[in-house]
């Protein structure tokens, strides 16, 4: 059975057509159930798709006139989000003519015109932007909110821990994912007050499937031992940006050690096996693919400068999501939590 279709802002990213479209072509030839919208400048998308027959039965183009400005301002793109390819994606998805939408482009942009155009879900007040990140346990950690959302309160932070389990359950597997709040301690006196509240109201709360463990420190992120982080969007970008660095440090430092000499040339071929290991785990193309959520819809933005392959993995994160109807999922922890506690600030046992 096919899938519904995926919008795709083929004119996204720091690239643009010739990525976004391979990235789709990609995913179509790993999962023939695949079908496209691709939104975007008509001729440009044509020429792109000559190259990719296996595109040819399983695309629709929606012209776009216009582009979102990956230095644009979100207020200046909403005023244009009817002509850009941007906003034309994600409309499609209101209007059900795609299942989800995925870009590579202004993150901003997106964030506003997914929010205006398709709202939030009953019983979430923000939507947040998670993603995965790699680990040295079995699993890659899921951390939001990464930048969608910089002033957060408790009630944010909680909706949010739900969110980022319903989504660990679907690209994990787990039952019962385990979720920690970031925090600079892991006692449980540290912190904010909004931290402390957001804790205390997780570890009363009964039928949640998750296991609240309290709090995790910026230095356990990639240890395996948490499957979720929560956090408010100034920190979890600062964190998320921190990773990516130190990723790219020790990639670039290994580089140069291996370059210094005729020695250190040999003992990369003795050990390249092992380089090329490390190099597939931290490449963020393989780990492509952040997620709005808390929309009445399915937004995944890709990363500006992504590789076809991690195109086509933003792709596979959009269906998975769709698949497994990830918006039915949080509404039905939120009806099991019994969200209208935390809305009215209800205090008997569960969630304040």
């Amino acid at each position: 059975m096919d899938l519904p279709r995926i919008a795709i802002d083929a004119m996204g990213g720091d690239v643009g057509v010739r990525v976004m479209v391979e990235g789709a072509a990609l995913a179509r030839r790993r999962h023939d159930r695949f079908q496209f919208l691709l939104v975007g400048d008509e001729a440009r998308i044509k020429s792109a798709l000559d190259k990719h027959p296996n595109m040819r039965g399983a695309s629709e183009i929606l012209h776009a006139e216009d582009v979102v400005a990956g230095d644009e301002k979100p207020t200046q793109a909403l005023r244009r989000a009817k002509t850009t390819s941007m906003g034309m994606a994600i409309n499609a998805v209101k209007q059900g003519r795609a299942g989800a939408a995925v870009s590579g482009g202004n993150t901003g942009a997106l964030m506003a015109m997914a929010k205006l155009s398709l709202r939030t879900m009953p019983g979430i007040d923000r939507p947040a932007l998670a993603a995965l990140l790699p680990t040295l346990g079995d699993n890659d950690v899921i951390m939001l909110d990464l930048g969608a959302n910089t002033d957060c309160d408790a009630r944010n932070l909680v909706q949010f821990a739900i969110m980022g389990a319903a989504y660990s359950r679907i690209v994990t597997g787990l039952e019962a994912p385990r979720v920690r709040l970031l925090n600079i301690g892991t006692e449980e006196n540290k912190g904010t007050e909004h931290l402390q509240q957001a804790a205390n109201r997780l570890r009363g709360a009964s039928g949640l499937t998750m296991q609240f463990e309290g709090f995790v420190e910026a230095n356990g992120l990639s240890r395996g031992d948490v499957d979720v982080v929560v956090t408010d969007g100034f920190s979890g970008n600062i964190a998320l940006k921190a990773v990516e660095g130190t990723a790219r440090f020790v990639a670039d430092l290994l580089r140069r050690s291996f370059q210094s000499s005729l020695r250190s040339k040999f003992g990369f071929l003795v050990s390249r096996p092992a380089t090329e290991l490390l190099k597939h785990h931290l490449d963020p193309n393989n780990h492509n693919g952040a997620v709005f959520l808390g929309l009445n819809g399915v937004v995944v933005k890709s990363h500006g400068g992504a590789s076809a392959t991690g195109v086509a993995n933003a792709v596979a994160v959009a269906a998975r999501l769709l698949e497994e109807e990830i918006t039915g999922r949080i509404t039905a922890d939120l009806a099991e939590l019994g969200e209208e506690r935390l809305r009215d600030g209800e205090t008997n046992g569960k969630i304040a």
